[in-house]
């Protein structure tokens, strides 16, 4: 059964696999069909911003905003009505949109106007038809690509002059597939935009009537919509040709022509292109995204599952050959009667029985403050583990935007039980008596963090006037989910923690604590975090990279398969190596291990910080609210990571002292 169902996990992590989430909507012929315009987003800022922030045309009566999920608000997302009418199988030919004024041209000692400036900053568009994203098509004299992520760049900096240049135009792809049941039907299943620059000779027509083609609901027709009369039309555009065709490369790029710089008035045209795929299925339509057309082949996370499983192998096997085998011995030794002469020279005793007697005292350093750390550690590893399964499993479908996001939050808030629960117990155990204090500190503490973070991130977004800064509702939504949900469930479970009894340790602590004798370099804090880290670091490092990239560079992740495995590897490498060095301190007659093995095993997270800095250098990142907003959010994360992993060194220790030191006799 097991064996079925992680095979049916990869099967699905492989293919990308998801429930699509929404209905399929069919569409008739000349049915409107709603193109909407999404943040613009930048892999040099990091700051996404609106997509009428610039000077683009805009729809009669202004953009309306879709209704947006809390999901949607926190990745920054901002869905709107767009100028561009789309009426089902009618192919456009360059119909006009607008006549924009883009600002003055570009000079030396001269404040560039704001399209050159997002140009030069490399800010894409990214556009919505029917729910699905559009690629981005771009040809050359030899090639012709189609990428599925990261939509398509607002314009071009040209190699020769320097000088920055918009995409006016652009040819909207689309493909439908008709519906089985209903041939009169069909279904959208692909969305690609090809941007072109072209500069059009036009001059404004005279009785251009702005709402000749959209009613009153702003929806479009099929009736010409024309702002301008272009005097030297390329072959697409010159509505006295009896075969038009579409705008194609050659014709833009052909003698004579020349592209459209990012000043002064500009006319913006498409077209539009309807082909039927009877091949592509619109249940399938999200895959080419999910896996970005087979950019990141399916072996890759292979070889780093392999990676990671070497990593664990030999691990294991130094457990095995270690503390099997010395266990074994050990408890031999310990548990056979001592004969006289052995008693005279009192050497029954050594290693790490010797320290029996304290190896249980509670922390010398802040026990209450450990007990947090394990709660917030045990909240933010259940979110992980449920959140990873579902998506496994297909339920966080990538239709539905901003679910992810919120699935997180959600889980986190509830998962506030568990927190206070284990902090309970733990501080419980450790004798403290502050319980109110745990309580509340676990309740505020790494939430307080993050919503400080958060809000400090807020004010920075919005000096930039980047569409990442949430509004005040989105806020109060967030406040009401910690302070009315989240806390009361963390004294919820927080009260059947203490109502429980403490845990029970197979040996009583001495009332004075032993000496510690000197420990050898390898045994110091210093060492203990090198070596700790980097093999729980090793074993995930490649699905960290594919991570960021999904955050930062605005790629596609949904291989949640491959990353339940990881992140089993990871918990399972992260609770041996701390076992490991759990044993050799106990041997060293050092019983400070609660705080040791915490630390062991978190210090993983202080690897994912400091390889953040390495992958910083892949963003080509060059203002101060961008370093903020990147090592901001990675150092939170990071802290997140420390704690979870922190929580598996800590309970794998105590069960492992509980169980070899309840394996001996003590007299």
């Amino acid at each position: 059964m097991m064996k079925a169902l992680l095979a049916s996990l990869l099967l699905q992590g492989a293919h990308g696999f998801y429930l699509p989430g929404v209905n399929p909507y069919s569409f008739t012929e000349g049915e409107v069909v709603k193109l909407k315009v999404n943040k613009m987003t930048s892999q040099k800022t990091l700051l996404p911003v609106d997509y009428y922030r610039l000077p683009f045309c805009q729809p009669p009566g202004g953009p309306k905003m879709d209704h947006e999920n809390l999901g949607e608000f926190l990745a920054g997302d901002r869905i709107e009505s767009s100028p561009y009418r789309l009426n089902f199988k009618v192919d456009m030919y360059c119909e006009q949109v607008c006549i924009t004024n883009l600002g003055r041209g570009e000079q030396q000692g001269v404040s560039p106007n704001k399209m050159v400036r997002a140009i030069r900053k490399n800010y894409h568009n990214n556009w919505i038809v029917d729910n699905i994203p559009a690629a981005s098509k771009v040809e050359d004299d030899n090639t012709v690509t189609t990428r599925y992520w990261q939509g398509f760049p607002v314009g071009f900096i040209a190699s020769d002059t320097k000088k920055a240049y918009v995409h006016n135009h652009v040819n909207i792809e689309v493909e439908y597939h008709a519906v089985e049941t209903d041939p009169t039907k069909a279904r959208i299943v692909r969305f690609t935009v090809e941007p072109f620059s072209i500069k059009h000779d036009f001059e404004a027509s005279t009785d251009d009537d702005d709402d000749a083609a959209i009613d009153e609901e702003g929806n479009g027709s099929s009736k010409a919509f024309k702002v301008a009369d272009i005097q030297n039309p390329i072959e697409s555009c010159n509505t006295k040709s009896a075969n038009r065709a579409h705008t194609k490369y050659e014709m833009v790029y052909a003698h004579g022509r020349a592209p459209q710089e990012a000043s002064g008035r500009v006319l913006f045209t498409y077209d539009v292109i309807w082909t039927e795929n009877a091949n592509l299925h619109w249940a399938s339509r999200w895959d080419v995204y999910l896996s970005m057309d087979n950019a990141i082949p399916a072996k890759v996370h292979w070889l780093s599952i392999a990676n990671s499983l070497v990593i664990v192998i030999v691990l294991s096997a130094m457990i095995a050959a270690i503390l099997v085998r010395n266990l074994r011995r050990d408890f031999s030794r310990y548990n056979r009667l001592a004969t006289d002469e052995e008693k005279q020279e009192d050497l029954e005793e050594f290693g790490w029985k010797l320290v029996h007697a304290d190896v249980f005292r509670p922390p010398s350093f802040s026990p209450l403050l450990l007990a947090v750390a394990c709660g917030t550690g045990a909240q933010l590893l259940c979110m992980t583990i449920l959140t990873i399964l579902f998506s496994a499993m297909g339920f966080l479908s990538p239709a539905n935007r901003g679910a992810l996001i919120m699935a997180q939050l959600l889980l986190y808030v509830l998962m506030g039980t568990v927190a206070g629960y284990v902090t309970a117990r733990m501080y419980k155990t450790f004798k403290g008596k502050s319980w109110q204090k745990a309580t509340a500190a676990v309740a505020f503490g790494f939430p307080g963090v993050c919503f400080g973070l958060f809000l400090i991130m807020n004010i920075v977004a919005l000096s930039q006037g980047s569409s990442d800064a949430v509004p005040v509702t989105t806020m109060i939504v967030l406040l009401v989910l910690w302070f009315g949900i989240s806390t009361p469930l963390v004294f919820f479970g927080a009260y059947f923690g203490y109502k429980q009894d403490a845990i029970e340790f197979p040996v009583n602590t001495s009332s004075i604590p032993r000496q510690i004798p000197d420990q050898p370099w390898f045994m110091g804090i210093p060492f203990t975090l090198l070596v700790g880290g980097i093999l729980p670091f090793g074993a995930c490092f490649v699905e960290l990279y594919f991570i960021l990239a999904s955050v930062w560079m605005d790629q596609y992740y949904y291989v949640f398969a491959f990353l339940l495995l990881v992140f089993l590897i990871l918990v399972v490498t992260c609770a041996e190596i701390t076992v490991l060095f759990c044993y050799f301190q106990l041997c060293g007659e050092n019983y400070h291990w609660w705080w040791r093995s915490f630390s062991t095993a978190g210090s993983t997270g202080l690897y994912v910080f400091l390889y953040s800095f390495v992958y910083f250098k892949q963003l080509e990142a060059n203002q101060l609210a961008t370093y903020v907003l990147y090592f901001g959010y990675m150092g939170l994360a990071s802290l997140g990571l420390f704690l979870m992993t922190g929580f598996v060194g800590v309970v794998t220790c105590l069960w492992f002292n509980k169980t070899i030191y309840g394996s001996i006799k003590i007299d």
